[in-house]
């Protein structure tokens, strides 16, 4: 045979096996991706954070059990899913709901940083509030200036979120505080009585005009709006509201927590240090207080009927434990079985003697019987029945009891005032408040309801130093993390981004009660929502949560304070301005 034929022949054969050579190895790979990884191996010593969280870990039942819903297979425990997500070895990139709340409420008295705000607001309205301020001097009272709350009767929590803004506002200002009416009417006026530390529009008004404060000392009586849900206009982290002169200051828009702590990073350092005053320091590992809890107190009370009602549905003796259930005419098996778990370790949190009182409180009635059923085997369960109670009292059901039709999805099918009654029979807890939902947890209506409990327990003997506060959050709303948990006023929207471990299980996690604005805490991340938000308020954000500050100081300094304003009053024309 020629050379070069041989040399041919040798050519194909090398080239033959080098192509089997490649399938083999390509078939091996093959069948070692379909084998897949090994599961990490457990950590000899979990962080002592987690720790407690394992032994309440829920594994979801067989998927029999869950015929109308989808099944997703269970992933390794807190401490495994962190340790994989950290490639086995090294710090974790990221962290399970339970170790999150760990990380948020662990530092410090929450009690005891609460007192000293109680304190600061019991000083304020006794020096502004309406007693003191309508019996001053024509000269002085027509200096005063006032925060505006003005809400209507949309949701209960976001609306009285724009009420308990403008007290934290009239705090940090030195201003009287004004409770909007419409028609003559407070919002929700029917169920909820309000303090005598405010003032009304109309009484304002009578004032300005017996005090001839336009005519004799030249100012008008009018509004300046800052509307928080405009990013181009709002002033809120800009401006140093306290040398604005108008004689009431509306903040506008602030349905959440979110809002009055936008000022913890306005750039002017007295507004800041005022903010931090009453909402703490962001990023410091000092206890933060619970200020709408005391906010709550002092401004909110049930009306008669409504106290009548809340004593018929508690029997007389509070509530130990609260369940609260945001299900929104759901019923998914996994949110019952993760609340049942998270109520039990509630319970063994709180040391009790004797059998344990669990009051449910839900948007769903149907769920409530359901649960009420599984809790009843390990507690005594209480809740308002407000068809047994109306019946028993002989009250009748009018047209402004029931939800508007556009709202009805959101208050649920039983009349208003039973949603009032809930609330405050929920806010007489004891020990602990644990909150689940069909999809989103820890809306601004058990914000409150957590936050007014906790408050409520303050000072007292024995001390409400243990209560917590608890959020339930079954697997299927955890297999891409918190992602899930999108709005403001939701209170785990600020650890919703990639700090957040995909495919947890079951879990019960503490919970703050003053929800976190910003994303300066351990663990805490936005999603890319939030990031493009912030930048429409001059605010660029990292994706593990640091705020730029230069660049949000060179969008001050570029930008003009937007004023908007309205007359109260006519002005008066022919006075001279102070």
């Amino acid at each position: 045979m020629p050379r070069w034929r041989r040399g041919r022949s040798l050519l194909l054969l090398r080239r033959r096996a080098f192509i089997l050579a490649a399938l083999s190895a390509a078939t091996l790979f093959l069948l070692l991706q379909h084998q897949g990884p090994k599961p990490p191996k457990p950590s000899s010593s979990p962080p002592a954070a987690l720790a407690f969280s394992d032994e309440f870990s829920v594994e979801p039942p067989p998927t029999s059990a869950f015929s109308d819903e989808l099944y997703v297979e269970s992933r390794p425990a807190a401490v495994g899913l962190e340790e994989a997500a950290a490639g086995g070895g090294g710090a974790a990139t990221c962290a399970t709901v339970e170790r999150m709340g760990e990380e948020a409420v662990s530092s410090g008295s929450t009690e005891a940083a609460s007192l000293r705000v109680r304190e600061l607001i019991q000083r304020h309205f006794l020096l502004h509030g309406a007693a003191r301020v309508r019996s001053l001097p024509a000269f002085e009272f027509c200096k005063q200036g006032f925060v505006l709350g003005k809400a209507s009767e949309a949701g209960f929590g976001n609306e009285m979120y724009k009420i308990f803004t403008a007290a934290a506002l009239s705090v940090m200002l030195n201003r009287s505080l004004i409770i909007g009416q419409t028609r003559g009417l407070y919002p929700f006026g029917q169920y909820i009585s309000y303090t005598d530390h405010s003032f009304t529009i109309g009484e304002i008004k009578h004032l300005w005009r017996k005090n001839r404060c336009a005519q004799t000392y030249g100012r008008d009586l009018n509004t300046r709006v800052d509307n928080f849900e405009n990013p181009s206009e709002t002033n809120v982290l800009c401006s140093d509201w306290n040398r604005w002169k108008d004689p009431i200051i509306w903040f506008d828009g602030t349905t959440d927590a979110v809002g009055i702590q936008f000022f913890l990073k306005n750039v002017h350092p007295e507004m800041k240090n005022a903010a931090s005053t009453l909402f703490g320091s962001p990023g410091s590992f000092s206890a933060r207080p619970n200020t709408f809890g005391e906010l709550m107190r002092v401004t909110i009370s049930p009306s008669q009927t409504v106290q009548k009602a809340v004593q018929w549905a508690s029997k007389g003796s509070s509530p130990h434990i609260v369940l609260h259930m945001r299900m929104m005419a759901n019923r998914p098996v996994r949110a019952r079985t993760a609340a049942i778990s998270c109520i039990q370790r509630a319970i063994q949190n709180s040391h009790l003697k004797g059998t344990p009182r669990v009051a449910l409180i839900s948007d769903t009635p149907s769920f409530v019987k359901e649960i009420k059923q599984e809790i009843s085997e390990f507690a005594e369960v209480i809740y308002f029945d407000y068809k047994l109670f109306a019946k028993s009292f002989g009250l009748e059901m009018n047209g402004s009891d029931k939800p508007l039709d556009f709202r009805s999805r959101d208050w649920g099918s039983a009349p208003r005032w039973a949603a009032f009654v809930d609330f405050f029979l929920a806010s007489s807890a004891r020990y602990a408040v644990v909150t689940g939902a069909h999809r989103r947890v820890g809306t601004t209506y058990v914000q409150l309801t957590a936050a007014l409990a906790a408050a409520n327990g303050y000072g007292l003997e024995p001390s409400s130093a243990n209560f917590t506060f608890l959020s339930s959050i079954h697997s299927n709303l955890l297999v891409d993390g918190l992602s899930t948990q999108v709005g403001w006023g939701h209170i785990w929207n600020r650890f919703a981004g990639p700090l957040s471990c995909q495919h947890q299980p079951h879990q019960c996690a503490l919970t703050p009660l003053l929800p976190h604005a910003w994303w300066d805490g351990q663990w805490q991340s936005p999603i890319a929502r939030d990031v493009r938000r912030l930048l429409e308020y001059g605010v660029r954000i990292a994706n593990t949560g640091e705020v730029d500050e230069k660049h949000l100081a060179s969008h001050c300094e570029s930008r003009k304070d937007h004023v908007k304003r309205y007359h109260v009053l006519p002005p008066d024309k022919r006075s001279a301005r102070l």
